[in-house]
């Protein structure tokens, strides 16, 4: 079993629009989207939900209205004022504390202060996973709630069940949209990867933000190649990467030009090769066979 993981530097650059024709192409990969703080690769696959689960990535705490006694040892020890005196009555006090969830850190501090055991500590509801199918085969995805944290800990998840289902289906490629950036989320989309793919772009920004991600995907040695998506934008920076791919050790497995097909093919819900197999089409199409390529000896 092998597993490609698509990243950049930043978002925007095309990644996931590249991911989708990969799934054209492979037919027959297990799929995963481990950019769950943005997630877009369902729009285009359309997946029909199997499976839905609830994701908890930490705990949070709860006063118990009825046996708070509105001490306040809760907000002092607090140190995300995270406790408020805003609570209902009850039988001792006029007012009693709450907690506001999206402060709370759950730091478990207070429940182990409070003098009369009147703060639960649950586990947080953050959002929620899914186990689709699509049309090239099963996908993995999930959707973060508003202002929630811990996506590292859901891409890691995401990544595991898709190593699941394909050993239980016998598959042996799983393509994972990973998600952009250099942060915990990217760290946890390609640790273990057979390969990464970084997708970059001939700006100034994107050149500095590869040379970031390069570094990162060095320091856990993983395989990584390189494409430049709208090469054709700005060609001296386009040449000014490959150089310095090449300085790197690195392969630029290929360069995908700017075309106004991409809009289209995101407008009729389809990926770039199954809308055209000419033009852009065939250059996604060399660029998979470049990656085929790699993978073999690794």
């Amino acid at each position: 079993m092998k597993e490609v993981v698509v990243i950049s530097g930043k978002g925007g650059t095309g990644k996931t629009s590249i991911v989708a024709s990969f799934a054209a192409l492979a037919k027959d990969a297990v799929l995963a989207d481990c950019d769950v703080d943005a997630a877009d690769l369902h729009l285009v696959l359309e997946p029909d939900i199997k499976q839905t689960r609830d994701f908890s990535g930490g705990k949070l705490a709860s006063i118990i209205t009825t046996k708070c006694i509105g001490c306040g040892r809760c907000e002092e020890v607090c140190n995300f004022d995270a406790a408020v005196f805003n609570g209902p009555a009850n039988d001792v006090v006029g007012k009693t504390y709450t907690v506001d969830s999206i402060a709370c850190e759950g730091c478990k501090v207070c429940v182990e202060f409070c003098p009369v055991d009147a703060i639960e500590f649950k586990d947080a509801i953050n959002g929620q996973w899914f186990i689709s199918d699509t049309r090239f085969g099963p996908m993995l995805h999930a959707r973060l709630g508003p202002a929630q944290e811990n996506s590292g800990k859901l891409v890691s998840l995401i990544r595991k069940e898709a190593k699941r289902i394909a050993a239980e289906q016998n598959k042996d490629l799983i393509i994972v949209d990973g998600s952009p950036g250099i942060g915990c989320p990217v760290i946890a989309s390609i640790a273990g990867a057979d390969l990464v793919l970084v997708v970059t772009e001939p700006t100034l920004s994107g050149q500095h933000d590869l040379d970031r991600v390069v570094e990162l995907t060095e320091h856990f040695k993983i395989p990584t190649a390189v494409c430049i998506n709208k090469y054709d934008i700005n060609m001296k920076i386009a040449k000014v990467i490959e150089k310095r791919a090449g300085e790197r050790g690195l392969k630029v497995a290929g360069n995908v030009a700017y075309d106004t097909i991409v809009t289209k093919a995101q407008i009729a819900g389809k990926s770039i090769v199954e809308y055209s197999s000419d033009g852009l089409g065939e250059q996604i199409m060399s660029l998979w066979e470049t990656i085929l390529d790699t993978l073999k000896p690794l």
